[in-house]
């Protein structure tokens, strides 16, 4: 066998299939542009999937990717088994090969032993290998056993799963319950009896067999089209789609038994063995942290940031796992960003987008370490507490839920941990917590998102294929209803009965001059009218090829057949283009002020305002800002003209042409937008002609909305002139009220009002301060002393709120061991504030003693076990609760050893 690196074994596998006539591919985004059932991007196929489909074509007939893919989060998550086993991984490399009806089973079994066993390629022994297909394909066992000559022995019929349907089988592949599909051949290859394992086909699951026979490569056979009754129609151009792991084969070359044994992970792990002063090289932990390491810098190379869900919550997911298995390690300070240099230098030409994304990686990864540190320290420590008590094989949802709510600690590290002790966790417990706790409320569309009904989707994306005519038309008068849909089902007609004027209504037209919401641009609205009904689109989105009319029937009837008239509101579309095309201007703009270094992060594109994210690492300064505003708006009185010409992805790619995050990207056919000399990318957006239609544009905001992720929201056009408008407004009434009209003078009257303001907080504070001073005297003469601890109940009079805070605190680090209660009635009104100290928590609790004033005053409040709140209005109750509270703290402190 050769002996060749990572990179090697991937150049050779491209190139083998280069000389059998593919198209080398490059590989596709992680974030999948044109399926939103996906979180990431998992197989080599992905970025075919229309052409699978038939949705699609390309400029070749062959083609081969090396294809980097994500399985974490979603129906495809491997999360879990990463670092405890020798094959798992959440990023990891897909080499394929595919034909889109050019070649079929012989090509591609002949094509992969070829390359498997050529002397002057793999040069895997023979012998090695063994392989799998389905039950009844004769001819690919045929293929297998007389053409390739492959031993009965080591060919292995795997039949459906005991108790299913047909075609419910590990080696049948389907895209889903309808659409293409068809049987696979899978090739193994044996490491030896050395190893404990069991052959493909034999009974349990694929852990329990061992790592004796490893699968390298998938040959999937795409011959039927499964109907929605199950029954199977012969695809007229079956297709080939395989599928390789670059890990797994380079452990067979490379003659290692474990993935993490491959050149690339054992230079991984040497590194991160460095960064966390660790000298066992065996470790899990380490084995852990060199896998997340690749999937957290391409994810955040790509956009994704940290946040509370979706795709930036699986993100922070994988990071504080690599964070926690550091803390295992013995780091105690930031160690995971260290690694994206080592990672950059490992990977090589394949880290091209991290080398230009580096600081902003480091930067994200840094932020989330330090932010989460403490919580991960503290919640570890609760945790071996509660661990250290526990009676049974399970926590319990309750304290699960109490880690994640009082103290921060996520769940999926309380399952992690527990699962290294073999103890479950009640998840459902966990879960009930939660909902009793609070209702979090999410946004979700009614019809579009890889959260909605995944059957539904593949319905609208498998039947129905729009042509879209926007561009050059807002008005077409020759399109027919495809489809309609009501509450998300398909319907014959949609009439006042079943519409019932909601917004829960979807027409699909064969053809469309609506634009459907994609690349960041909102989707058009207007009407859709025929002769015997009026549709009010409110909203256009696109899924797959598919143009979706969302709204509602505002008169008469519709039905599947019916011709209509597409209506775009023209204004609302003409806003929606010149804010397009002044975002193409400010991401110019923002490469020229920043230097180059900015990478679009994500645009929304309405009709009142654009916002665009991109990457950088702090703020703009103010002139960074007027500079960018004025070179837009250059440009725009400049005229350009902005034009658009279609090409071929790869010939755009070797322009070296910006692809925009959020696009989705044919092969055969992209966009590509020119304004003058100035900005060309890819772009499916509508546009203005002319940079002078856009006429201003003004920027209203600039923020951060992640580490190392930028904002700015501006606008264009009459909706910069009325900014304008009220702009000078306001500071005209400002003049007027300051100055009496004495404009010239306005900035300086301003300045001197600060610093008078400044005087006066200064005189102010001074005062609240001899106050503090003065009730501290005061209160001092009322301490207790019970048990060793000093108490003081008291009820005092018009004391800010503020000023209160400060006196409880005050003696609270004074007399040392305390706990103060405070009744202050102001206005009618009674704010009541206890502090207690961190050395009498165990027993008594500020929070404690607030409950239970307020069950005896009414009003509300809470707080931490060293300092509450809570306010009321029955203040003739305050009198006998303080009575109360005094002796129920006596009694407290007295049975406690101080």
């Amino acid at each position: 066998m050769i002996n060749n690196s990572t990179a090697d074994i991937r150049q050779k596998f491209l190139d083998f299939f280069h000389s059998k006539g593919h198209q080398i591919v490059a590989s596709s985004s992680l974030i999948s542009n044109n399926d939103n059932t996906l979180m990431f991007t998992n197989a080599g196929m992905n970025q075919f999937k229309d052409v699978f489909l038939g949705l699609d074509t390309r400029l070749y007939q062959r083609a081969t990717t090396a294809q980097r893919c994500v399985r974490a989060g979603g129906k495809h998550n491997d999360l879990e088994h990463v670092g405890y086993t020798t094959r798992h991984h959440t990023f990891f490399e897909m080499l394929g090969n595919f034909s889109f009806g050019e070649y079929f089973k012989y090509d591609a079994i002949q094509f992969a032993w070829e390359l498997l066993t050529g002397k002057h390629l793999f040069n895997i022994p023979k012998e090695k290998l063994l392989v799998t297909v389905y039950a009844t394909d004769n001819e690919a066992y045929n293929i297998w056993a007389k053409d390739i000559g492959m031993p009965a022995e080591r060919i292995i019929r795997i039949s459906d799963h005991e108790g299913s349907s047909i075609y419910d089988s590990d080696n049948f592949w389907q895209m889903g319950d309808i659409g293409p599909c068809g049987p696979c051949s899978e090739i193994f290859y044996d490491h030896g009896d050395h190893i404990f394992g069991r052959p493909p086909g034999s009974p349990g699951s694929k852990e329990e067999s061992g790592d004796r026979y490893i699968e390298i490569w998938n040959l999937v056979f795409v011959q039927f089209n499964r109907q929605a009754d199950g029954t199977m129609l012969p695809l007229s151009k079956p297709s080939v789609d395989t599928g390789m792991g670059l890990e797994r084969i380079a452990a067979v070359l490379q003659q290692v038994n474990s993935n993490y044994e491959i050149d690339i992970f054992s230079q991984l792990i040497k590194a991160a063995a460095e960064v966390t002063c660790t000298t066992n090289i065996c470790s899990t932990s380490l084995r852990v942290i060199a896998d997340h390491i690749r999937s957290c810098a391409f994810l955040i190379s790509e956009g994704i940031v940290p946040s509370k869900d979706g795709r930036g919550y699986v993100l922070r997911h994988i990071i504080r796992r690599a964070i926690r298995h550091g803390y295992i390690l013995g780091a105690t300070h930031p160690f995971f960003y260290k690694l994206v240099t080592p990672l950059i230098e490992i990977m090589g030409n394949a880290a091209e987008q991290l080398q230009r994304n580096k600081n902003m990686i480091e930067l994200v990864l840094r932020n989330e370490e330090e932010q989460f540190s403490h919580t991960l320290e503290r919640g570890l420590s609760i945790l071996e507490h509660e661990l250290a008590h526990i009676n049974s094989d399970t926590m319990d949802g309750a304290t699960a839920f109490r880690l994640y709510d009082t103290y921060g600690f996520p769940l999926y590290l309380t399952v992690d941990v527990c699962r290294e002790r073999n103890i479950n966790v009640d998840q459902e417990g966990f879960k009930k917590a939660m909902e009793v706790q609070r209702k979090r409320a999410r946004e979700t569309s009614s019809f579009i998102g890889y959260n909605h009904n995944n059957q539904y989707s593949s319905m609208l994306n498998i039947a129905y294929c729009t042509n879209f005519l926007g561009y050059e038309n807002v008005t077409y008068h020759n399109s027919k209803i495809m489809a309609l849909f009501c509450d998300g089902k398909p319907v014959e007609v949609i009439d006042s009965i079943n519409n019932n004027n909601n917004l829960n209504s979807i027409v699909i037209l064969n053809e469309t001059p609506f634009y459907g919401e994609s690349g960041g641009q909102i989707g058009d609205s207007g009407e859709l009218k025929s002769d015997t009904g009026i549709f009010k689109v409110f909203d256009t989105k696109k899924y797959g090829q598919s143009f979706c009319h969302i709204g509602t029937l505002s008169y008469g009837k519709l039905s599947i057949g019916d011709k209509v008239i597409a209506y775009v509101n023209k204004a609302r579309r003409t806003c929606i283009s010149l804010n397009h095309s002044a975002t193409h201007l400010l991401q110019s703009a923002l490469r020229n002020v920043l230097e180059n270094n900015v990478e679009q992060r994500g645009s929304i594109v309405k009709d009142k305002y654009l916002r665009f994210d991109f990457s950088h690492n702090k703020a703009l300064e103010n002139e960074q800002i007027r500079i960018v505003e004025e070179i837009v708006n250059k440009h725009i009185r400049s005229n350009l003209i902005i034009n658009t010409t279609n090409m071929s992805i790869d010939a755009a790619r070797q322009k070296g042409y910006l692809l925009v995050l959020g696009e989705q990207y044919h092969q055969s056919k992209v966009r590509v937008l020119s304004i003058g000399n100035v900005s060309t990318e890819l772009c499916c957006g509508t546009h203005a002609s002319r940079t002078g239609d856009i006429g201003l544009f003004l920027i209203l905001s600039e923020s951060g909305i992640a580490a190392g992720i930028r904002r700015i929201e501006a606008v264009t056009g009459e909706a910069a002139l009325a900014c304008l408008h009220q702009q000078k407004h306001l500071l005209q009434s400002i003049s007027q009220q300051l100055l009496k009209n004495d404009g010239p003078n306005l900035i300086e009257k301003v300045r001197s009002l600060k610093d008078r303001t400044k005087k006066l907080e200064q005189q102010l504070n001074h005062i609240n301060n001899q106050q503090v001073v003065q009730e501290i005297a005061k209160l001092s003469s009322k301490i207790r002393k019970i048990n060793g601890a000093q108490v003081i109940v008291s009820q005092l009079e018009n004391i800010d709120q503020k000023i209160l805070r400060t006196i409880v605190e005050n003696m609270k680090n004074k007399l040392g061991s305390a706990v103060i209660i405070l009744a202050n009635i102001s206005e009618m009104k009674a704010n009541l504030i206890a502090g207690v100290t961190g050395n009498l928590t165990n027993s008594i609790k500020a929070k404690d003693i607030i409950s239970t004033l307020t069950q005896k005053v009414g009003g509300k409040g809470g707080g931490s076990p060293e300092i509450a709140y809570a306010c009321c209005s029955d203040i003739t109750a305050i009198p006998a609760a303080l009575s109360h509270i005094t002796i129920m703290i006596t009694e407290k402190l007295l049975t406690k050893n101080v």
